[in-house]
């Protein structure tokens, strides 16, 4: 059970706050979002621009509100549970940067952080899970980093997905609930690949993604999929 921006159905998104709620209510893991700043620090904010601030990639990071932590200090807040860093670079959002730097800084507070703090629950062999939906920035991270375990945020699953994953070496997909069904949770377990759905908020889908065999559920309610989670088993639903 994933916590989606931390517990962001019962708190502000994306704050540190939201994480240690999210490990409070019993989330294996936390997925969150990570932008730069002008001055190149990394923050955790999911959309480009904050009201009544301006755009991230514009700002100095003395500029910002206080609700935005920077990349160390939501790590931070975490602890207790494995994370999911969403690199936003995305080529139609401000502040794409096509070189490897955002995808090398990444990694530096990563390296320098997991120092500091105490070993974390795993999925699949790993504390940490990098996502992007920029193939580009994804594979800069398995070049500067090839141990690291990386997962492909995509809309539907197909083919060409499936075949991405492999080429680039990727663990994960995670795909969107609302364009996903059985078939494409088969064909990704079927390719050696683990599934974790974006972004669940009901018991019914829930139930259902249980019985399809998913790895994960991103959810914005981590005590209501905990609750779920507890007492489903993989063959509760039976819908095609």
């Amino acid at each position: 059970m994933i916590a989606h921006r931390g517990a962001s159905g019962h708190v502000r998104e994306n704050t540190v706050e939201a994480f240690e709620l999210a490990v409070e209510l019993g989330a294996d893991g936390i997925e969150f979002d990570v932008r730069r700043t002008a001055d190149h620090h990394l923050v955790v904010h999911h959309d480009p621009g904050i009201d009544g601030y301006g755009l991230i990639c514009d700002l100095r990071l003395e500029q910002l509100p206080d609700h935005v932590p920077t990349l160390a200090v939501a790590l931070v807040a975490c602890r207790g549970a494995w994370v999911n860093v969403e690199i936003k670079n995305m080529a139609i959002e401000p502040g794409h940067d096509p070189s490897d730097a955002m995808a090398r800084s990444v990694l530096e507070v990563l390296d320098q952080v997991a120092l500091e703090l105490p070993p974390r629950p795993v999925l699949g062999g790993e504390a940490i899970v990098i996502s992007s939906f920029d193939r580009l920035t994804l594979r800069q991270i398995r070049e500067l980093a090839p141990a690291m375990t990386t997962a492909l945020l995509v809309a539907e699953v197909d083919d060409d997905v499936i075949a991405s994953c492999h080429r680039n070496g990727h663990r994960f997909v995670h795909p969107w609930l609302d364009v996903l069904d059985r078939a494409g949770v088969a064909a990704v377990a079927e390719a050696g690949l683990g599934c974790n759905v974006w972004t669940c908020n009901d018991v019914e889908s829930m139930t259902q993604l249980i019985g399809w065999g998913v790895d994960g559920i991103i959810t914005d309610y981590p005590d209501l999929a905990r609750s779920v989670l507890d007492g489903a088993s993989p063959d509760d639903s039976s819908d095609p």
